[in-house]
């Protein structure tokens, strides 16, 4: 519980988000599916910056732009970890990792950030199997989420769909560089990976 206390003190006074992420992934004790954890080797300390100004120069049917508009757009800034919570991120694979690429998994399975489009990316990381602290999510997000946005019913319930489908046919994402692959077109990356 240290940490979670922790991670609300430094909410407030970091612009080191990912920070907050990390420690509360550490106070609740999320883990990655110990199946996975081979396939997650190549991406154990790696967290590359992520410049949203030189993405935002990139031709717009790659991967980069379309990020970099996903963040502008929605107002959000790219994950980042301070020093001190480093060593805690890089026991901790699967918390540094899926917050890493939770916004490019936005832009990956074409879903926006409202509700909808955060169940429809929450299914589809439960279904790939991530982690049980991820299906438990999804759980409780299929009863809350409708409640909290009723107008949104129809799509909340289509893109839940969506993702367990999409989740279930696209290879292992959690453990591809995304990082090295901006310049790549979008359709590209998403044929690779099995997601058309």
């Amino acid at each position: 519980m240290k940490q979670f206390f922790q991670a609300i003190k430094i909410a407030k006074t970091t612009d080191y988000l990912g920070d907050v992420a990390i420690l509360k992934a550490e106070a609740f004790g999320v883990k990655l599916n110990p199946k996975h954890e081979s396939k997650m080797q190549s991406v154990i300390g790696y967290h590359p910056p992520i410049d949203l100004e030189k993405l935002s120069q990139l031709p717009p049917p790659t991967l980069g732009y379309q990020y970099a508009e996903h963040m502008k757009r929605n107002h959000l800034k790219p994950f980042e970890i301070s020093p001190e919570v480093s060593r805690i991120a890089e026991k901790n694979v699967f918390s540094l990792r899926y917050s890493i690429t939770h916004d490019i998994f936005h832009v990956l399975l074409g879903f926006d950030t409202s509700y909808a489009g955060e169940i429809g990316v929450l299914a589809f990381a439960a279904e790939q199997n991530y982690s049980l602290t991820l299906k438990v999510s999804l759980a409780m997000a299929i009863i809350l989420y409708p409640l909290f946005a009723p107008q949104q019913i129809p799509e909340i319930f289509s893109n839940l769909r969506v993702g367990r489908l999409l989740g279930k046919k696209a290879k292992f994402l959690l453990s591809y560089r995304f990082e090295e692959n901006w310049e790549k077109p979008l359709i590209e990356i998403k044929k690779e990976l099995g997601l058309v």
